[in-house]
């Protein structure tokens, strides 16, 4: 989530500038309190957005219609806009200079990769089908999410668990690039090709690569080279000071901002199903829970296993664990529509996705005391910049 100075950047947030208590104990209790107003209350915000859009849907029942007539392939412009809007301050602050550290952090970096490429898509693919075998959309929007790996989000809470700030920028960094080759094909994979492998029923449904590969195109790949080039020019002219302290908390808002118009919207055109089947998202919200906890669970213990220091498995368990949910609802709407079940499964994610995360960040600093012989808080001077 963002920092502090800047309003939520979901996918990405604004780095905190974390301050460190004299105890752990006390750093465990300023978790919370370094998070800012916006942040600690995004659940709140996005049902307040959740329930304005399905009292709009009632108080204008054509909007369906009205959006229907402004449209950039499946997708309503309106809502093309607000994806756009949510995606680009997230990857303007993914530190893509930081790739060329890859060769120094190989132990990490094939760690991440495993965990993120190879064990998540597979774990929310078992527990989609488990939880939702008889729920085809949701289940679908929820693979949806599991493939759509976090892209920056992963450095507040690795800020606030102490975990190693250049290690998690240089993860952040591989991941965005890595998505827009590896999702349309895990993507076509696991939509399309396991299911008939393992003999599961699909109820006729099947999905295109290309549907998949435009849309991640379109809604990643647009904001990548905006957010990309918006760095290298503000690094290059104003330097990294200005950039990292001054100007991405003025746009960290904008992500919080598309986020909720693009909610208000979704459940607007959603909202005779959604008032129909209120416990639908209590469904989708209890496998999320678990692929959030397990995740976390074993990557922390990976990184312990292999040798890692605290910090470093911080990282790679907040990396693991996180979600980019602006790209799992872009898919969802793009490549089945506003009024899918799959969007509405990706717009459930990051209304929990807060609560459980800070839940994890006490987690992290309990367990780096009782795993590691280190303390868990790095001295002060780590979180220089």
């Amino acid at each position: 989530m963002p920092a502090p100075t800047g309003g939520p950047d979901h996918g990405c947030m604004a780095e905190l500038p974390v301050s460190v208590p004299a105890s752990r104990g006390s750093a465990e209790r300023a978790v919370l309190a370094r998070l800012s107003a916006l942040d600690r209350f995004l659940p709140v915000w996005i049902g307040v957005a959740m329930a304005a859009g399905v009292g709009l849907g009632t108080l204008l029942p054509r909007l369906d219609d009205w959006l229907d007539e402004l449209r950039l392939g499946t997708v309503s412009l309106p809502i093309a806009l607000g994806l756009l809007l949510m995606m680009y301050p997230v990857l303007a602050k993914v530190r893509y200079e930081e790739l060329g550290r890859l060769r120094s952090e190989r132990g990490l970096f094939v760690a991440s990769l495993v965990l993120n490429w190879v064990v998540g898509p597979a774990l929310m693919f078992a527990l989609a089908w488990a939880f939702l075998a008889e729920q085809p959309e949701y289940r679908t929007g929820l693979i949806i999410v599991g493939l759509a790996r976090c892209i920056a989000m992963v450095l507040v809470w690795n800020d606030l668990a102490r975990g190693d700030r250049e290690g998690a920028a240089v993860l952040v960094a591989l991941n965005s690039l890595f998505q827009i080759a590896a999702y349309s094909l895990l993507g076509y994979f696991y939509l399309t090709l396991l299911p008939g492998w393992l003999g599961l029923d699909t109820q006729g449904f099947e999905v295109s690569i290309w549907e998949v590969a435009k849309t991640v195109l379109i809604f990643l790949g647009i904001p990548l080279v905006a957010g990309y080039l918006t760095r290298r020019v503000g690094l290059r002219r104003r330097g990294r000071e200005w950039y990292e302290d001054r100007f991405l908390p003025r746009i960290a808002p904008i992500t919080l901002y598309g986020l909720l118009f693009t909610i208000v919207l979704l459940f607007a055109i959603q909202g005779e199903a959604i008032t129909g089947k209120p416990l639908d998202v209590v469904r989708i919200a209890v496998p999320l829970l678990v692929y959030f906890l397990v995740m976390f669970s074993v990557s922390f213990l990976l990184g312990w296993a292999i040798g890692l220091a605290y910090s470093r498995t911080a990282a790679l368990a907040f990396t693991a664990a996180s979600n980019n949910f602006e790209l799992a609802i872009a898919v969802a709407v793009g490549v089945f529509g506003a009024a899918s079940g799959q969007a509405l499964a990706g717009v459930v994610g990051p209304l929990i996705e807060v609560p459980v995360l800070v839940g994890l960040v006490y987690v992290a600093l309990w367990a780096g005391r009782r795993l590691y012989r280190e303390p868990a808080a790095s001295p002060a001077q780590r979180f220089a910049r």
